[in-house]
C-alpha cells in the first residue's frame, strides 16, 4: 500500500502537506503532472533569470494557503466539514490544470479564446468521471455553485489565496521584494460573516492594503514591465504568422501537437482537441521557435530569432497612445533597413491596464468587533484602497533595435 501522506518542500512556504489521499492521486495525474513543463511567468525568465517556476509549483503552493485558511477559519468557529476541506483543496489544486504553454499569451492563439478556465472545467469533469465523483464538490466551489460563497471566494476573488500565493512565488523567483506579501497574516486576518462570505477582521486592513499596492506594483514592475509585454506579444505574433503561413500552403517543421493546433479550423472542443492539448507544453513552442529561425519567412524568422536569440526589438513606454507619424517613421526605417516591404508586421503599439481594486465587484469587506462590515475603499482608516480604484494605461511602442542605426 502506497503511502500518499507526502510531504514537500517548497523554497516559498517551507513544508506543504498533502492530508488526503485523493490529493496525491489528482498530483500524480499526467494532466496535473504537464504543469512541471509550463512555466508560470512565460517568457519573464528573459529580463528576470530566477523567473523559471512552474504552474505546477504554483498550484501547490496555492493548495498549501488552502489548507492554512481554513484552519484558521475552524479556529475561528466556522464549521468546516472533511468533504468541504477536500472540495476546496481540490479546486484550488486544479484551478489551473487548463493553463496552455506560456501561461495566458497563447490561449487564444491555440483553442480559439478557450479560456484556460473553461478548460479547466473539461478536465475537472474528466478526472471527475475517472475518480468516481470524487471531485463533485471541488467543481460545484470552482463553479461558485456551492451553496456556502466564502468557499468560492477563497478560490477566486479579490482576495483569493490563488493571488496569495503567485505574488509571494512570483515575487520570490524574480527577487522583486515590493511583491513579498504577509501571507500568513492576511490569512489570519480572514473570516466569515454571518451571511457566509469571506470577510477580513477589520484590524487587519494595513495587510490588505499592503496586498494591493504590492500586486500593483507587481504588475506594473514585473507583469506589465515593457519587454515582459514585448516578450508576450512576441509569442502570440509568431503563432499567428506560423498559422498564416500555414494557412498559405507553407510547410512548417513543428511537433505533432503543436502542429494538430497549427492546422485547427475554428470549433468547439473535440475530445481529440482535449487529448491533443493536454499533451501539449512549453517545449513544443520553445522547439518549434528555434527551427523557424531557419524560416524563408523574414517576419517569422526575425521574430524567433528575437526570442531565442535574445535580441529583442527596442520599446519605448508611455502614458499616451502614440501617433500615427512616429508609427509611420518606424515602419518607412524598418523596410530600408531590412529591404522588406511589410515593415508594419514589425513595428506595434502594445497596450497594457490596470485596475489595482474593483470597488463593486467583488468587493473585500472588513468585519468590525460589533458585527458591522465594512468596504475596504469606504473605510475610515483606509489609507490607498480610495488611490487604486482608478485604472491606468500604458502604451509600448515597439519597433526593430537596429533602426536607431539609420539615425548615427
Amino acid at each position: 500500500m502506497q503511502n500518499k501522506l507526502k510531504i514537500i518542500n517548497d523554497p516559498v512556504h517551507g513544508f506543504i502537506k498533502i492530508p488526503h489521499e485523493i490529493l496525491f492521486d489528482i498530483i500524480e495525474h499526467p494532466y496535473f503532472q504537464r504543469l512541471r513543463r509550463i512555466g508560470q511567468t512565460g517568457l519573464l525568465n528573459l529580463i528576470f533569470p530566477g523567473a523559471t517556476h512552474t504552474r505546477f509549483h504554483h498550484a501547490l503552493g496555492a493548495m498549501h494557503l488552502m489548507f492554512t485558511a481554513l484552519e484558521t477559519l475552524k479556529q475561528k468557529g466556522v464549521k468546516i466539514s472533511e468533504e468541504e476541506e477536500k472540495g476546496a483543496m481540490l479546486a484550488i489544486l486544479m484551478h489551473d490544470i487548463g493553463h496552455g504553454p506560456f501561461s495566458h499569451a497563447l490561449e487564444s492563439m491555440l483553442m480559439d479564446d478557450w479560456h484556460h478556465e473553461n478548460l479547466s472545467l473539461l478536465l475537472m469533469n474528466k478526472l471527475n468521471e475517472k475518480f468516481q465523483g470524487q471531485l463533485s464538490m471541488a467543481i460545484e466551489m470552482f463553479q461558485g455553485k456551492y451553496h456556502r460563497k466564502f468557499f468560492n471566494q477563497l478560490i477566486s476573488s479579490q482576495l483569493d489565496v490563488d493571488r496569495l500565493d503567485y505574488l509571494k512565488r512570483d515575487s520570490f523567483f524574480t527577487g522583486v521584494s515590493e511583491g513579498n506579501i504577509n501571507t500568513q497574516r492576511i490569512i489570519s486576518m480572514m473570516n466569515v460573516c454571518e451571511e457566509g462570505e469571506l470577510v477580513i477582521d477589520a484590524k487587519g486592513i494595513y495587510s490588505i492594503e499592503n496586498f494591493l499596492t504590492a500586486r500593483m506594483f507587481m504588475y506594473w514592475q514585473v507583469y506589465y514591465h515593457k519587454t515582459s509585454a514585448l516578450a508576450e506579444f512576441l509569442l502570440v505574433k509568431i503563432l499567428e504568422r506560423a498559422k498564416y503561413l500555414i494557412s498559405q500552403g507553407v510547410k512548417l517543421p513543428a511537433t505533432d501537437n503543436l502542429k494538430y493546433f497549427l492546422y485547427r479550423e475554428k470549433s468547439g472542443a473535440t475530445d481529440e482537441d482535449i487529448e491533443r492539448f493536454t499533451q501539449l507544453d512549453d517545449n513544443d513552442v520553445i522547439q518549434a521557435m528555434k527551427e523557424w529561425q531557419n524560416s524563408e519567412d523574414f517576419v517569422l524568422s526575425y521574430w524567433c530569432k528575437c526570442v531565442i536569440q535574445r535580441n529583442l526589438p527596442k520599446t519605448i513606454i508611455s502614458s499616451h497612445p502614440f501617433g500615427q507619424e512616429i508609427i509611420e517613421e518606424k515602419i518607412k526605417k524598418s523596410n530600408e533597413l531590412f529591404g522588406i516591404n511589410n515593415g508594419n508586421e514589425l513595428v506595434h503599439e502594445i497596450k497594457r491596464k490596470l485596475l489595482p481594486y474593483h470597488a463593486e465587484k467583488q468587493p473585500i469587506y472588513l468585519l468590525h468587533k460589533n458585527g458591522r462590515r465594512t468596504r475596504l475603499h469606504e473605510s475610515e482608516d483606509q489609507l490607498l484602497s480610495g488611490l487604486i480604484v482608478n485604472k491606468t494605461t500604458r502604451y509600448i511602442l515597439m519597433f526593430p533595435r537596429d533602426i536607431s542605426k539609420l539615425d548615427s
